[in-house]
């Protein structure tokens, strides 16, 4: 567990207006994807949350303005007790330890779910004004895609891919793409899944990590939900939860009346955005960060990914090479990982 910066403390202390207090320790917990560390911070009478997130790296600012913008609308999230932008220093509300989860059931999946759910439907009816985010546009979910083959296949697989192995990923890319600039557009906190959800002990959720949030695609959240990279649900429930997700969005306005089909062929395909880009990420903290507990998620990953292609399997050439590719190319490398379990 990391150690504390030596003056995160007294830093606390003060901004707490409190007398040193002997009784006063840093507690670390466990730490996300990012560069951010996390203590605990236990006085007398109180805990809170300390957090040390690098300026030079972090987004402090946007991680302020999100939290803001997030509280105004109605969203749960931890109070903002003291910040020092030019140290990276954070004081936040200790929201506890319940992560949604380690609460989620198969009984108890559709009534948090459903909470779950309305607070994305609540993120989707801020206004655009309301806080300025960029746009998640071809550029950055092209960024997002390309981490699948440089450290995906290429340095966690050990595959050279040839050209024309590269332009028929390139295809299945600008469809991709295709598929999220078509929706309509909306606050899209990015990672919106069960690690970064929080289990009030009112019943309520609150919401965490948002700093990365942006303007984009409708059905993106519920992907990041729905199909969480930690948790997996049968099929039936996950279309269920979908489109009783759209059937709220189109109520309030934020989404046009969209049959059934092409609401979830929006819903997967962005999932198969998502599921490429993570593929890559937990690659790329694996080897480049040393995060190897998240090569354990890879398995998961994988089965969604492999879903979308059979779901669509006849649908769209692009999707056809690759689905066929996939097969006979990387799984018997996959097979051959000591974390594999496809």
């Amino acid at each position: 567990m990391p150690l504390p910066p030596v003056d995160l403390l007294s830093w606390a202390m003060q901004a707490l207006s409190a007398k040193p207090d002997q009784a006063a320790t840093l507690h670390p917990l466990a730490g996300d994807a990012s560069q951010r560390r996390y203590f605990r911070l236990r006085t007398r009478d109180h805990c809170y949350i300390a957090v040390d997130s690098p300026p030079a790296s972090q987004k402090n600012r946007e991680f302020l303005a999100v939290r803001a913008c997030l509280e105004a609308g109605g969203v749960r999230v931890p109070a903002l007790l003291a910040a020092d932008l030019e140290q990276g220093y954070l004081l936040l509300e200790d929201l506890g330890d319940g992560l949604l989860l380690d609460r989620l059931t198969a009984d108890s999946a559709d009534s948090w779910y459903r909470q779950a759910l309305a607070l994305q439907q609540r993120m989707a009816g801020l206004p655009a004004e309301a806080v300025a985010l960029p746009a998640y546009d071809a550029r950055l979910l092209g960024e997002e895609l390309a981490r699948f083959p440089e450290w995906f296949l290429g340095a966690l697989l050990g595959l050279a891919l040839s050209d024309d192995e590269r332009a028929a990923l390139a295809e299945l890319d600008r469809l991709l793409v295709a598929n999220a600039l078509a929706q309509p557009r909306v606050l899209v906190h990015r990672d919106f899944h069960s690690r970064n959800l929080m289990c009030m002990a009112d019943g309520q959720l609150a919401v965490i990590d948002f700093q990365d949030a942006v303007f984009g695609p409708a059905t993106y959240d519920a992907v990041s939900l729905l199909k969480d990279c930690y948790v997996r649900w049968p099929r039936d429930r996950v279309a269920g939860w979908a489109l009783g997700y759209r059937d709220a969005l189109a109520a309030s306005g934020h989404l046009p009346a969209l049959d059934d089909a092409t609401f979830l062929r929006w819903f997967d395909w962005m999932g198969l955005q998502r599921h490429l880009k993570v593929l890559g990420t937990f690659a790329r903290l694996a080897l480049r960060d040393g995060k190897t507990d998240y090569l354990q998620d890879l398995p998961r990953v994988l089965e969604y990914v492999q879903e979308v292609f059979a779901l669509y399997a006849g649908q769209h050439p692009a999707l056809d090479a690759i689905a066929g590719w996939f097969d006979q190319r990387v799984l018997p490398v996959i097979h051959r990982q000591s974390w594999s379990r496809v």
